[in-house]
Formats: structure tokens, sequence, C-alpha cells
């Protein structure tokens, strides 16, 4: 069977409604998310098999967050509920034409923040797997959750699993490191460490800067500008640094607002010195979907891993320039459905790889 397994933090979603303000609101829409649980849905939306691992606590809430896993046929037999830690959780601010979207999180003490890694059954984890995810959420989190993903991609790899990283970089988590120790500084030495054991390095052009120290040049995301002949060059560093990576997916996102993106990615080939970047138009040079009144951008990263990731160990998708034309596909639809999780199926995500964009009703 191939299995997809990924790790990382669940947490309580907590969203304003509609377009509300944090202080505005009274109520919250209650979803569950994480990035990782994220690129498992997608996997199994798409009809592949996938298996989520985490730590949560034993109560009701947490029960539901399970629930929602497991809703979408994601293997949940390996997460741990512990006595250990709490559920953590974020609150989200939807942004809207020009003001941004805000993000809080509450996640100190979180059981996968806790837990260590003898904890986890990895030999069970990854019997029938072929692949593992994670991301630079996770090892943010504390300095036992980053022993922990060390240990998990070192594990892979001794297994024969491939691995890939998003490196999503957040600089409000990563605050376990010494006093006065710097955000990026401590991603940087920490994310160094699991990179020697990543196949695939999933990244947008500010986790490159801020993770890798590696700039795409005349980029300028919050001007809506990206100078898209920069990246396989970045691409190509990145490979460099870590010589266990054998492709680097860049997501391209140009923000024209809150509301107004436009959205595409590149592919590089470390083999070949080849990259390939989507959507194409009609005479096969780059030109990014444009997303107008987006419904919720948050888990458009996750949701192109997770396109990317069934994509590659997919027979009929797995040439590198289909994979990327897939994943790219995904993500943009992903833009019109609320909450993180991407409920797109995989004959739709190929009806837009071929040019139905209208979004006229299918009757």
């Amino acid at each position: 069977m191939n299995t997809i397994v990924t790790f990382g933090e669940i947490m309580g979603r907590m969203a304003t409604p509609g377009n509300l303000r944090l202080r505005q609101t009274r109520e919250f829409e209650v979803t569950y998310a994480g990035a990782e649980a994220s690129v498992a849905a997608s996997v199994c939306n798409f009809g592949g098999n996938a298996r989520y691992v985490t730590a949560l606590p034993k109560h009701s809430i947490a029960e539901s967050a399970v629930d929602s896993v497991r809703a979408v046929g994601i293997d949940t037999s390996f997460i741990i509920r512990t006595d250990e830690g709490r559920l953590g959780m974020y609150y989200l601010e939807a942004g809207a034409n020009q003001r941004p979207s805000n993000v809080i999180y509450d996640r100190a003490d979180s059981s996968v923040s806790l837990l260590h890694a003898d904890q986890y059954n990895w030999k069970m984890i990854f019997e029938s797997a072929s692949w593992f995810h994670i991301s630079g959420i996770t090892p943010a989190l504390s300095k036992n959750a980053a022993e922990v993903s060390l240990y998990a991609v070192q594990q892979a790899q001794a297994n024969g699993v491939k691995v890939s990283c998003d490196l999503n970089f957040r600089k409000k988590l990563w605050q376990w490191g010494e006093k006065g120790e710097d955000a990026k500084e401590l991603a940087r030495k920490t994310m160094a460490e699991i990179l020697k054991y990543v196949n695939v390095v999933i990244a947008n052009e500010e986790d490159c800067a801020d993770v890798c120290n590696i700039h795409a040049g005349d980029t300028d995301v919050e001007s809506g500008h990206l100078d898209t002949s920069r990246y396989p060059d970045v691409a190509k560093q990145v490979a460099a640094l870590y010589p266990s990576v054998e492709k680097v997916a860049i997501t391209l996102r140009e923000s024209l607002s809150a509301s107004h993106n436009n959205w595409g990615a590149m592919l590089y080939e470390v083999a070949d010195e080849k990259a390939y970047f989507a959507p194409l138009n009609e005479d096969g040079t780059y030109q990014s979907y444009e997303i107008k009144n987006i419904v919720d951008r948050v888990g458009g990263g996750d949701s192109f891993a997770g396109g990317l990731i069934f994509a590659l160990t997919t027979d009929q998708l797995k040439e590198s320039k289909v994979a990327v034309q897939y994943a790219v596909a995904a993500s943009c639809l992903k833009h019109s459905i609320k909450g993180d999780f991407n409920f797109s199926t995989r004959a739709e995500v190929e009806s837009l790889m071929g040019g139905s964009a209208s979004g006229r009703v299918v009757r």
C-alpha cells in the first residue's frame, strides 16, 4: 500500500465569522487544523492513503479533533492520547482588501510539544509507508518537538521512506531558544539538521530567505511582483546545501490584496537541473492563476504540498511537469473553500488543469 505519513500538531481553529475583526466578535466558527493534518486530508480527498501522527490530551474536545481527521479517511491509529499537555489553539481574523489576515497562536505546552521521540512507535508508523511529510512548524513548537522531528526524518530515511519538508517559517513560534536568540537564527540552526534527511523541499520565497538565507533577487511579494527567473537558482542553492534533496518546490504568490492573489509554483529537478512552472498559458509560458474574492487562503500552501505529494506518488501524475500542474490547481481550488482542509476532488483538480476555470454550475 502506498501510504503517506504526516507528523505534526492539530489545533482548534477559532475563526471570526465573515470578515469580523477579533475585537468585534463574540462568537467563533470552530474547526480543527494543522499543516500536516491538512496535507493528509488532501491526499485522502484525492483518493490516496494517509496516516497522521500526533499527540493529543484525553478529553472530548481532542476527540472531536480526531473525528475531524478520521472523517476524511485518514488513518488515526497512531495518534497518541496522553495525560501530558493540552490541545493547542489558534485564532484567525480573515483579512479583506488591503487589510491582511491575522493569526494569534495559543499553543504553549500542547501535548505534541511535550512528548519525546521514544513515545512514538516509529517502526510501526512507517510500516507500508512510501512517503513521510513534516513541516518547519512542528520543530518551532519546542525543543522536544524539534528533537522528535529530527528523529522522525532519520527513521524515515532508515526505513527507505521518501521525506518531504515544507519550510513554513513561523516567526511567532520560534521562541524556545536560548535567551536573546533570534527566531531566524534558531530556525536556521534547527532546520539545517532536519534538512540533511529531506528529499523534497517545499517553500515559498520568504521561507527560503528566512530559513536558508537564500534570496530571490528582485522580488517583492507585498507589491505583487515576483521575478520568477530567479527561482531556479534559489532551488539550486537549496539543493547545494543539502545533498539528499532531489526536488525543490517553490510556491509563487503575488499578494495584490488580502482578497486578490496571483498563484503558481515551480518544481526544480536537481538531477537534470530543470525547472517546471505552472500554470502555463497556451504558448507554454508561465501565467499565474488570478484568484479574486478569496474565501480562505489559510491552508493554501498545505494544499499545494498535499497535491504535490499525491501527484508524485501516483503513476499517472508523477512526471514533474504534471505533478506541479496538479499541485498548483489543487491549491488554487482550496482558496475557494472555508477551513484549512482542501475538500476538492481529483476530478475537480484535473478539470482545472485542463482549462475549466469558469466556475459555471456543473449539472
